[in-house]
């Protein structure tokens, strides 16, 4: 209802949202599932915005401030979305298999971001795999990849193109 209303708003007064990423830009499906994975648990942390805003970064050779504009829209079209099929349908249509494999390595990255997998960032994963024709075999080797080098990894401060939150909703 609120963005129905500040829609309806911006509508009358004229202006357009500045927006760079279409709704069908892989990256911006690609982001917006990171976005909905670190807040399904209903905690958002600084390593889990750290993890997405350097796996974009790095993935699509964004600048820092193209990686917070490309977050900000991915929020606002989680926010829109009703299901995850608005993304995966994206993904399905303009990745090969080796895009979509890298795109649960992401999601794994940032799972394990924080130390703490929950249930209800597994079964995203899960789902999301499901949907992008990942089988389950691919989607488990890519866990233990993600979690080995984790646990092998020296414990990093967090990085300056750390993504800004936002309150998280339990």
């Amino acid at each position: 209802m609120f963005k129905a209303l500040r829609d309806f708003i911006t509508e009358l007064s004229g202006e357009t949202p500045s927006r760079r990423f279409a709704d069908d830009d892989h990256r911006l499906a690609v982001a917006a599932l990171l976005v909905h994975l670190i807040s399904v648990d209903g905690i958002v942390r600084p390593a889990e915005q750290a993890a997405i805003g350097r796996a974009l970064s790095q993935s699509y050779g964004l600048s820092p401030e193209e990686t917070l504009q490309l977050v900000a829209e991915a929020r606002a079209a989680d926010d829109e979305a009703v299901d995850l099929y608005r993304f995966t349908s994206v993904l399905k249509r303009t990745l090969d298999e080796d895009g979509r494999l890298r795109v649960i390595e992401m999601m794994w990255q940032a799972v394990y971001a924080d130390g703490t997998v929950t249930e209800f960032e597994e079964n995203t994963v899960w789902r999301v795999a499901e949907l992008l024709g990942i089988s389950t075999r691919e989607r488990v080797s890519l866990r233990q990849r993600v979690a080995n080098a984790q646990e092998n990894a020296p414990e990093a401060a967090p990085a300056a193109d750390a993504v800004p939150s936002r309150p998280a909703t339990a």
